[in-house]
C-alpha cells in the first residue's frame, strides 16, 4: 500500500535510520506512512505513533498489521507517550526514532480539518478531533493572551494589532474568518510572495496541539528508548523546531552542559548520550521542484551512545 503523499528527504531519513531486518522502529509521526513504508521495505519492525484518528484508520488497513507477529504496530497515541506504550508491549528499547514533526500534508490536505487558510473549513486545527479547537480558544481568551501565542509561536511582529482585530471580531467560525481577520490588519497585497495569514495560523495551530512541548517530550523519550548504536532522526518544518531539536541534540552530546534544563549543574561530568550529529541536512533543488512542501524543511540526526539516558529537569 503506497502513501498517497510523497515524505519529505525520504533518503535521507532512511540512510540516518539505515534500518535492517529484525530492527525495531519507531515513527513517532505516522500521518500517510511514507517513513513506515520505506522502513518496512527494509524489513524492520515498525511501531507507529499518530494522535490523528484519521491516520490510524488508514494505517490499520496495511497487510503488515495483519502478519503474525505483526511487523506494523499503530499507537493512537501522543509520541510523547511511547516509552510508556512500548512498555505495555513489553518493549524496552528500539532500534531507531523518526519524528516528521508539526502538521502533515494530509491534515492541510482536508479543508474539514480547519489547519489550512486556502480552504475553507471550521476553525479547529485539532490533530486528535478532541480537547479545545482553535475558535474555541480565539473566541474565549483574552487579547493579551492571544497576541503572546501569535509572537512566541507565529513570531508575528504585529501580534498585538492581530490580535485586537480578532477580539474585535468574534465570534469566529471559519478559517476564512481568521484569514480575513488576519490580513485586513496586516494589509494583503494580492500575489504577495507569503500570505500574512501564514504565522497567525502556524501559531494557534501550535498553541492548540501544544506542539512544541510534545516535542520537547518525545526528544526525551527517545533517549530513553534508544539502545547503543540506535539512530533518531527528526525532520522539522519552521526555526522554532529546528532549535529545539538542535539544542537538545548539542546539550545530548555534551555541548552546552552549564546551560542544559537536563543536565546536572556545571561541574559534574557528563558522559554524551547522542554522538555523531549530523549537519543540518535540507532538500535538494530538485526535491523541492518535486515537493513544495519540502522547501522548509530540516533534517537533524545523531546516534545514541551506551550512556544512560539523562533524568528530565
Amino acid at each position: 500500500m503506497s502513501a498517497p503523499h510523497i515524505p519529505v528527504l525520504l533518503d535521507e531519513v532512511i540512510a540516518a535510520l539505515d534500518p535492517q531486518p529484525g530492527d525495531l522502529v519507531v515513527d513517532a509521526t505516522f500521518g500517510a506512512g511514507g517513513y513506515t513504508r520505506a522502513i518496512l521495505e527494509r524489513g524492520a519492525t515498525v511501531h507507529a505513533f499518530d494522535r490523528d484518528p484519521d491516520a490510524i484508520a488508514a494505517g490499520r488497513e496495511w497487510p503488515e498489521t495483519r502478519e503474525q507477529p505483526p511487523r506494523l504496530v499503530l499507537h493512537p497515541r501522543r509520541f510523547s507517550e511511547m516509552v510508556a506504550a512500548l512498555a505495555e508491549a513489553g518493549i524496552a528499547r528500539v532500534d531507531g526514532v523518526t519524528m516528521d514533526v508539526g502538521v502533515s500534508s494530509m491534515q492541510l490536505d482536508q479543508a474539514e480539518r480547519g489547519f489550512a487558510f486556502s480552504a475553507e473549513g471550521p476553525l479547529d486545527m485539532r490533530m486528535s478531533r478532541d480537547g479545545e479547537s482553535a475558535a474555541d480558544f480565539l473566541n474565549s481568551a483574552r487579547e493579551e493572551d492571544i497576541a503572546d501565542v501569535l509572537y512566541t509561536y507565529g513570531e508575528e511582529r504585529q501580534s498585538r494589532r492581530v490580535a485586537r482585530a480578532i477580539v474585535a471580531a468574534r465570534p469566529l467560525e471559519t478559517t476564512g474568518d481568521l484569514a480575513r481577520v488576519v490580513r485586513k490588519a496586516l494589509g494583503h497585497r494580492p500575489g504577495a510572495p507569503k500570505d500574512p495569514a501564514t504565522r497567525s495560523f502556524q501559531a494557534v495551530r501550535i498553541h492548540v496541539n501544544a506542539e512544541l512541548d510534545e516535542l520537547e517530550a518525545g526528544l526525551r523519550a527517545a533517549e530513553a528508548l534508544l539502545g547503543e548504536g540506535g539512530r533518531l532522526a527528526v525532520v522539522s518544518f519552521h526555526s522554532l523546531e529546528d532549535r529545539i531539536v538542535k539544542r537538545f541534540l548539542r546539550e545530548a552530546a555534551g555541548a552546552n552542559a552549564g546551560a542544559s534544563r537536563h543536565l546536572p549543574a556545571a561541574g559534574q561530568i557528563v558522559p554524551p548520550v547522542f554522538g555523531r550529529l549530523s549537519k543540518a541536512i535540507r532538500p535538494s533543488d530538485a526535491e523541492t521542484a518535486r515537493n513544495p512542501r519540502a522547501r522548509s524543511a530540516t533534517l537533524r540526526a545523531a546516534v545514541r551512545t551506551a550512556a544512560p539516558a539523562r533524568e528530565a529537569a
